[in-house]
């Protein structure tokens, strides 16, 4: 018999994207075209296996392994390899980028003066809060009141901000330079 927990799960796993809510029962078993008593059977292995929650009362709420995408392997992007689908572990993104989710925010990106480092206006930065990175990271400063994303480097002239575009200037503070944390990833929607 072919499981078919997957499919169902990517089913809710939709149905969640569009309505941010755990249907009921009855309408997992119509949307994945099974009976009360097999959708029922359904959530339950997926409680059991850490998708699903249900908080007291019966309600139903997506679990951390909810939100886990499959890892399928690398594909080089140097020259081409067989193409050959290897099931890895589910990890969620969280999982990948956040260390410390209580000092993890997201940062969107305006502009074009870190384009050299990959970081292109419209970009989210996951930035962990963080007052003291090593010299070299990518930070998001405030410098005089304003909020930038640049390398923190240092020279004779004390911490300054430098930029990954040469049609940009290095940023030495006049008055405050105070670093609201490191930049530790990114993502973007093509």
């Amino acid at each position: 018999m072919v499981n078919k927990d997957p499919f169902y799960l990517g089913r809710l796993q939709d149905y969640y994207a569009l309505h941010r809510l755990i249907p009921s029962y009855a309408e997992i078993a119509a949307m994945v075209g099974v009976s009360k008593q097999g959708a029922v059977k359904f959530i339950d292995r997926m409680i059991f296996a850490g998708y699903i929650n249900k908080a007291p009362g019966g309600r139903l709420s997506p679990a951390n392994m909810f939100f886990a995408r499959p890892h399928v392997g690398c594909a080089p992007a140097g020259f081409a390899s067989p193409a050959t689908e290897i099931l890895g572990d589910a990890i969620t993104i969280d999982d990948y980028l956040v260390e410390h989710p209580s000092q993890t925010v997201l940062v969107e990106v305006s502009g074009e003066s870190m384009i050299n480092a990959g970081i292109h206006d419209g970009d989210f930065l996951i930035v962990e809060r963080n007052t003291n990175p090593n010299l070299g990271k990518i930070v998001v400063a405030i410098v005089d009141g304003d909020f930038t994303i640049k390398y923190l480097r240092s020279g004779k002239e004390g911490m300054y901000l430098e930029p990954a575009n040469a049609d940009f200037p290095n940023i030495y503070p006049e008055m405050s330079l105070d670093i609201y944390g490191e930049v530790v990833g990114q993502f973007r929607k093509f």
